[in-house]
C-alpha cells in the first residue's frame, strides 16, 4: 500500500509541474502580447484557458482520490494539502494572464495610448517571483521560497506608484480615461499574480518545513 501511494504521489507531482509550466508560459505570452500589441498571441492566451481549467480539475480530483483511498498522514498529508492549494493558485494566475490578454486586445484596438508607468519592469519582477516560487517547489528550496516572499512588498509598492501615475495622467488629460483605467487594471492583475506567487512560496515552506508563515504566522505542525 505504501509503495502504491508513493507512486500516486509522484503522479500528482508530475501533474502539478506540468500545470506550473503551462501557467508560467501563459503569463509570459500575455505580457508579450501586451507589450508588442500582438493580437494573435493575446487571443491564443484567451483560448487556452480551458486547457488550464481542465488540468486544474483533473489534479484536484486525483488529490481527493489519494486522500480517500490512502488516508495519508504527517508529511504525505501535508504534501497533498499543499498541492491542492498551489493547484488553485496556479489556476488563478492563469486567469489573470487571460485578463491581461483581454486588456492587450482592448489597448491594441480602438484605444491607443501609452502606459503611464513601466509595465515591462513590473511584469519582469512578477515573472521572476513566479519562477522563484515554482523553482522552490521543484527543488524543495525554502531559502528560495523565502526570497520570493520578500519580493512581494516591492511589487506592492510598484502597484501603489502605478496608481498615482494613472491618477495623475487622468487629471492631466481625461480624454484617454478608458485606456488609462485599463492600465490600472493591468497593474492590479500583476500585483495579484505577485500575491499568488507568494502564496505558492509560503506553501513550499509549509510543505517542506511544516511551518505556517502566511499572515506573518510562525506556527508549526
Amino acid at each position: 500500500m505504501a509503495v502504491l501511494m508513493q507512486q500516486e504521489l509522484d503522479v500528482l507531482k508530475k501533474q502539478l509541474l506540468a500545470l506550473s509550466a503551462e501557467v508560467e508560459g501563459r503569463v509570459k505570452q500575455a505580457v508579450q502580447a501586451l507589450l508588442t500589441g500582438d493580437r494573435v498571441l493575446a487571443d491564443k492566451v484567451k483560448r487556452g484557458d480551458a486547457q488550464i481549467d481542465n488540468m486544474e480539475i483533473e489534479l484536484e480530483e486525483e488529490c481527493l482520490k489519494v486522500l480517500a483511498l490512502h488516508q495519508p498522514v504527517a508529511t504525505d498529508l501535508r504534501f497533498i494539502v499543499s498541492i491542492l492549494k498551489i493547484n488553485n493558485d496556479l489556476e488563478r494566475v492563469a486567469d489573470f494572464a487571460v485578463n491581461i490578454a483581454e486588456r492587450a486586445l482592448d489597448l491594441s484596438g480602438a484605444i491607443k495610448i501609452d502606459s503611464p508607468y513601466d509595465i515591462a519592469a513590473m511584469a519582469e519582477k512578477v515573472e521572476k517571483m513566479l519562477k522563484m516560487a515554482l523553482d522552490a517547489l521543484v527543488e524543495k528550496d525554502t531559502v528560495l521560497a523565502r526570497r520570493c516572499i520578500e519580493l512581494d512588498e516591492e511589487v506592492d509598492e510598484m502597484h501603489k506608484g502605478n496608481f498615482d501615475k494613472v491618477k495623475d495622467a487622468i487629471k492631466h488629460d481625461p480624454t484617454f480615461i478608458d485606456g488609462l483605467v485599463y492600465y490600472l487594471s493591468i497593474s492590479r492583475y500583476l500585483e495579484r499574480m505577485g500575491d499568488l506567487a507568494t502564496n505558492i512560496a509560503e506553501d513550499v515552506v509549509y510543505q517542506v518545513d511544516g511551518e505556517i508563515i502566511r499572515h506573518g504566522g510562525i506556527q508549526k505542525d
